[in-house]
C-alpha cells in the first residue's frame, strides 16, 4: 500500500523488522524509485520484464493495440523521470545538509543510499 486509504497522501516507512532476528528499527526510511511508483505502473513494468520487453508479446500479454501500449510506456517513464528528478533535489538537499551540519554525514549517506535502492 502506498497511498493512504482515507486522505491518498503518499505513506511513509517508519518502522521495518527482520523477520530472521526480530530487530525493530524506527526511523525515516525511504523505499526504492521502482516501489514508489503507481500499482499500475509497476504492474506494467512486471509485464514488460516477464515478456522480455517484446512490445508484440506484451500487447497480447496485457490485450492493448500498441499506441495504447506506447502511451502505457510512456506514462510509466514519465513517472520513473519524475521520481528521479525528485530524488536528485531531496540528494542536493541532503547533501547541503551535510555541508552545513544539520545531518550528520553517516546519516546523509545512508538516506541517499536508500533512496537508490543500495540499501
Amino acid at each position: 500500500m502506498m497511498k493512504c486509504p482515507m486522505c491518498k497522501k503518499e505513506l511513509k516507512t517508519t518502522r521495518v523488522r527482520c523477520d530472521g532476528c526480530a530487530i525493530v528499527m524506527e526511523g525515516m526510511f525511504s523505499l526504492p524509485r521502482l516501489a514508489r511508483l503507481s500499482t499500475e505502473h509497476q504492474q506494467l513494468a512486471e509485464s514488460f520484464l516477464i515478456s522480455g520487453g517484446n512490445f508484440k508479446e506484451l500487447a497480447v500479454l496485457l490485450d492493448n493495440s500498441y499506441p495504447t501500449l506506447r502511451k502505457r510506456i510512456d506514462d510509466l517513464i514519465t513517472e520513473l523521470q519524475t521520481l528521479r528528478t525528485q530524488d536528485k533535489k531531496q540528494a542536493d538537499e541532503i547533501l547541503a545538509g551535510i555541508e552545513a551540519g544539520h545531518i550528520k554525514p553517516e546519516e546523509g549517506i545512508r538516506q541517499i543510499k536508500e533512496m537508490n535502492g543500495e540499501l
